[in-house]
């Protein structure tokens, strides 16, 4: 009899301990978050300091935000303000915090074929629809793509406060409908040009003849903000598991953590937590 008590109380005392290790948030985040690497050196450190670990859905923002709109992820961690704030007004998150930012880039082929080399975004957009360059673009409804958009937009080939149609970006445009890790290898394999986010760049292997040709300009900047998503719209999520990770991401541990990760020397992502 007290061998079996003795053995129940360890089954017991066992389910207890797999049911605390066991506890897991769902993540809806971008492609840029995941594939430049920093998820990898993020999360463990969540882990370690809480407990909890993070599955992480990598899709464009577009699609983690609709996916949150139907409770299926307990955090939002993506890249698009206009759409996140849409977010937290229709009920959806009761707070955007900003967490981190960084910027885009534009990639090129090292000869510049379109002589869009500089720091003017809308000129150079402008001179590679004018060579008919080859242009990879996102088409996902990623946060790159909507930076892409709104950046096409302001070159003046269009109507103002009107977006750019495709037709008037050069013969060379193609949309992909993929992450910005595939985007970037259709642009290495066909020497074409590519907007993307200055962290999945940096990770970026395959690079051939690419180079970044357009930094610097301030309408590059690239901002993350990160959400719980509502328990009063969704009560069956895990909101305390979600609160968790928004207050130690913001907080000074996950601020650092974030500052911390580097590829080469180079820092991918700057920590902004309380500016917006």
């Amino acid at each position: 009899m007290n061998a079996f008590k003795f053995l129940a109380a360890a089954l017991a005392l066992a389910a207890g301990s797999f049911a605390a290790q066991a506890e897991t948030i769902t993540m809806a985040s971008t492609t840029s978050t995941e594939q430049s690497g920093l998820f990898s050196h993020l999360l463990p450190a969540f882990r370690q300091a809480s407990g909890i670990d993070v599955k992480v859905v990598a899709v464009g923002t577009g699609q983690a935000i609709d996916m949150a709109r139907r409770g299926d992820a307990d955090v939002l961690f993506v890249h698009d303000a206009a759409a996140e704030e849409k977010f937290v007004a229709d009920g959806f998150a009761e707070k955007r915090y900003a967490v981190m930012y960084n910027d885009f880039v534009l990639v090129g082929p090292k000869s510049d074929p379109a002589a869009a080399r500089g720091n003017d975004i809308a000129a150079a957009l402008k001179k590679v629809a004018a060579a008919n360059a080859a242009f990879v673009s996102r088409g996902d409804k990623s946060g790159t793509d909507a930076a892409e958009r709104r950046l096409w937009a302001q070159t003046g080939l269009g109507e103002a406060g009107r977006p750019l149609p495709n037709d008037r970006k050069g013969a060379g445009y193609k949309e992909c409908g993929c992450g910005m890790g595939p985007a970037l290898n259709m642009a290495a394999s066909s020497a074409a040009y590519v907007l993307a986010d200055r962290g999945t760049w940096l990770s970026f292997k395959n690079r051939a003849g690419l180079a970044v040709l357009v930094e610097g300009d301030k309408r590059l900047f690239n901002q993350y903000g990160v959400m719980a998503v509502s328990p009063s719209k969704f009560p069956q999520l895990n909101h305390a598991g979600a609160r968790k990770f928004v207050d130690w991401v913001i907080s000074p541990a996950g601020q650092s953590t974030i500052a911390s990760y580097k590829i080469g020397g180079e820092q991918l992502f700057f920590p902004n937590a309380g500016s917006q």
